[in-house]
């Protein structure tokens, strides 16, 4: 939603707007015009063009007689909707909580904004619109006195933004160390004086040493700190201006007016400046480390490609060049530059990176690949298939990104506290100064004693605490396969007290194959011929399983009229002018279908485990297909993890009641809930939530879909569909029911990180203030207490990178 051309100067004078809203529900040339017809009668419209192909108005109008939230409600009104946008943006200047609830309540205020979250610790805002426009987004975050730009290519802009994190380092080094040596000499005399030693500089010296940091290394607080005040706000800079300008100021009287050494503070104001320095430089550094696992991926994709030309040459181009169809050559040892289709060769490919599997996956004609991936076997040919930011490792980044930029619902408890965190800081500073001043201490004592309030107070940690922990949290969690959808998900996965999973491709391979065929009437070619012509183009696993099958028999299918598929119990299709029904018991006796004669057969197999599908033609039994799935590897030992870490366990299932137990029973499971239709498995949940159960769902199907939407927490397999991957809150990038317990790990690891952060943030400010009001604490000192309160929450945050699944 960003202006298209530049503003232009109408016939009065005044200065034309201009914006493009995205609109839906048109479905031909008449919507369109009609929907320029309403605009234009608006007075303060200029113009209206709306397009019908790319599904957007462009309206230029006069701002001082309507706005763009009134062009969007015409639009509604008119009939169709203006859906919400996201807009990210980078917003430089930002030091601590009170920043971004400055540029929160800014942002929230431009009409047309539905919500806004500002994360501190990677200096991004995500902005929900409905009818603003970037550039006024982007006035108002200036307005506070911070810069702001719109990310276009989150990607690009990743790899720009580690650059300047860089370039921002390597300047924070050196204005610390300039400061430092100019305040040497300074904490030379105070060392000396400890050890005995009485020398000290004259009172001129020490006046130009300090003056020198306070205004040229210190100069970087001065601004923001103006900028807050300006916009009627504070934040931590103002708090270090105050305090080391009150400091400096009344050194700087008593040297030039009396010529005295005499209770000089000027190695107070200096140290904490080069300590504060010092703090952000660290911080800085520790910050790069929370986006770690984002900078490891954008290293993933390689620059370049061998792509197969029209008249069969090997030419190399730029990877971003590559096409969907295109046919790209990956030689032993490259990465994968694009997502793809295996057309000939045979390798092992390392998605350890990707995936978090260790293991090489083995690769052959038919096999999918994903960018990013090492090839570490032999040359292959692949047909790209998802190219740019359409990729399996673009999307994982974006989603990450989005994990790290989104705000933690504790997160908002904070931010209004540290609204009102530096008013109340100050507050306490001019009563600590009036206080011992009417003490009869003087009012110089009281003066230090509220420059160390002053100094000593910090929101940066308040800030920090959550953002820091997420970042890593989530980060770490992707580098092990674990895609966290947003902090919202992350901080809820920990309070899940039931698990429940979907049988097929969750706990079993969802690769079932025919383990048996009984006939009542016709031959067994009869009936796989009839079943498999009716499924023929199904993508369900029993269905694959019987095509499999008749292809391995040879058998040639036939084709069908009026099919219908009925959800939860079969599908059924006119074969040669004859109806041919497949599904399961209920489905049989729904059609007066007798089963009785295969009864005991039948159930001997579902004993066993395997999913029964009974085979009718008009109303004659052919008989049934017998399938059979192979439980994954680690389904026992991830059910038994679970139940160690005393949360109940539950399998849904559309099988029968025979079947599912016996599958449970391999697993170690006791409850189940079988024969469950599509739309049952999302009322099971919702029965369990209202027993007072936090419910996590695993599944991995487009049938999963409603019931990973109704939990508390969704979780999708990776080797799942799209549908079921974009439904949950977290997505697992290799089917390994083991994972579950490493995303409900990570989610209780991160959250302790982020209550330890808020208890030091909060405990270091609830002690550390009496103690400065109270006198027991020097300008200096606080320095250094306030510089290493925010490195602490971000190292501490950093620990979360040791966190491994199972640990």
């Amino acid at each position: 939603m960003q202006d298209k051309r530049p503003s232009a100067v109408p016939a009065n004078g005044a200065i034309a707007s201009q914006i493009t809203l995205p609109i839906e529900g048109m479905t031909c040339a008449s919507c369109s015009a009609r929907i320029e017809r309403q605009l234009i009668k608006l007075e303060g419209v200029e113009s209206a063009v709306v397009n019908l192909a790319a599904e957007t108005a462009d309206v230029r109008f006069d701002a001082a007689n309507i706005s763009a939230e009134d062009i969007k409600r015409t639009i509604e009104k008119t009939g169709f909707s203006v859906p919400e946008r996201l807009i990210e943006l980078s917003v430089e200047g930002m030091t601590c909580a009170s920043c971004v609830a400055r540029v929160e309540k800014a942002v929230k205020q431009v009409g047309g904004v539905t919500d806004a979250f500002v994360n501190l610790a990677d200096e991004r805002a995500q902005v929900t619109v409905s009818s603003a426009r970037a550039a006024d987004i982007v006035r108002a975050i200036e307005k506070t006195g911070f810069k702001a730009a719109v990310i276009e290519n989150v990607e690009a802009f990743g790899t720009e933004d580690d650059h300047r994190a860089s370039i921002k380092l390597e300047g924070d080094l050196t204005n610390m160390l300039f400061s430092a040596a100019l305040t040497a000499p300074l904490w030379a005399q105070m060392f000396l004086g400890w050890l005995g030693v009485h020398w000290m500089m004259g009172p001129i010296a020490q006046l130009v040493l300090a003056s020198a940091v306070q205004f040229s290394a210190g100069f970087r607080f001065y601004a923001p700190a103006w900028k807050a005040l300006r916009a009627g706000s504070g934040n931590m800079d103002l708090l270090v201006v105050l305090g080391t300008s009150a400091a400096w100021g009344l050194s700087a009287w008593r040297a030039v007016l009396h010529g005295t050494n005499d209770n000089l503070y000027f190695e107070g104001s200096a140290t904490v400046i080069t300590l504060i320095l010092f703090g952000r430089f660290l911080e800085s550094r520790a910050k790069r480390g929370t986006t770690g696992a984002i900078r490891a991926l954008m290293k993933l994709r390689p620059e370049t490609a061998r792509v197969v030309s029209a008249d069969g040459k090997e030419v190399e181009v730029p990877a971003s060049s590559v096409s969907s169809g295109d046919t790209v050559i990956i030689r032993p040892g490259e990465r994968v530059p694009v997502d793809g289709e295996v057309l000939d060769g045979d390798t092992y490919m390392d998605e350890s990176l990707l995936t978090g599997e260790s293991l090489p996956v083995h690769k052959t004609a038919g096999d999918m690949v994903t960018g990013g991936a090492i090839n570490a076997g032999g040359m292959i040919r692949i047909k790209a298939t998802r190219v740019g930011q359409q990729s399996t490792l673009a999307g994982i980044i974006q989603l990450i990104q989005n994990a790290q930029a989104s705000k933690a619902p504790v997160q908002r408890l904070v931010d209004k506290i540290a609204a009102v965190f530096v008013p109340i800081v100050v507050l306490i500073a001019l009563v600590t100064w009036a206080a011992w001043w009417l003490a009869g201490a003087g009012w110089e004592v009281g003066l230090i004693n509220a420059v160390t309030v002053l100094v000593i107070a910090c929101p940066c940690a308040l800030g920090l605490a959550t953002p820091t922990a997420i970042m890593v949290g989530t980060g770490v969690a992707a580098r092990h396969g674990i895609l966290i959808k947003d902090a919202e998900a992350l901080e809820l996965a920990h309070k899940a007290d039931t698990v429940v999973f979907d049988k097929t491709g969750t706990l079993t391979e969802g690769k079932p194959r025919v383990v048996d065929i009984h006939t009542q009437h016709g031959s067994v070619a009869k009936i796989l011929k009839a079943a498999a012509s009716v499924q023929h183009g199904s993508e369900h696993p029993l269905a694959r399983a019987v095509l499999a099958r008749a292809e391995t028999d040879a058998i040639a299918l036939s084709a069908i009229q009026e099919f219908k598929a009925v959800p939860g119990k079969g599908v059924e299709a006119k074969v040669a002018r004859s109806w041919v029904r497949i599904g399961n018991r209920p489905y049989m006796v729904d059609h007066n279908i007798n089963t009785a004669p295969l009864e005991e057969d039948a159930q001997a197999l579902e004993a066993d485990g395997n999913t029964v599908m009974w085979v009718a033609q008009g109303k004659n039994l052919l008989g049934f297909i017998a399938v059979g799935d192979v439980e994954k590897a680690d389904a026992r030992e991830a059910v038994s993890t679970l139940r160690e870490m005393g949360l109940k366990t539950v399998m849904l299932t559309g099988d029968n009641h025979r079947t599912a137990m016996a599958i449970a029973k391999r697993l170690g499971l006791t409850d189940v809930v079988a024969e469950v239709l599509p739309d049952g498995k999302a009322r099971e949940v919702e029965r369990l939530q209202k027993q007072g159960r936090i419910v996590a769902m695993v599944g991995d199907g487009v049938n999963d879909a409603p019931a990973l939407a109704q939990a508390n927490v969704g979780i999708a397999m990776g080797g799942g569909t799209d549908v079921a991957m974009h439904t949950a809150s977290i997505t697992l990038m290799r089917g390994a029911p083991q994972l579950v317990a490493g995303a409900l790990g990570v989610s209780h690891a991160t959250v302790i990180k982020i209550r330890q952060n808020l208890f030091w943030a909060f405990f270091y400010n609830v002690i550390a203030l009496p103690l400065a009001a109270g006198g027991w604490l020097s300008p200096a000192m606080a320095g250094t207490a306030m510089a290493l309160s925010s490195v602490s929450v971000v190292s501490n945050s950093l620990l979360l990178k040791r966190w491994k699944p199972g640990a």
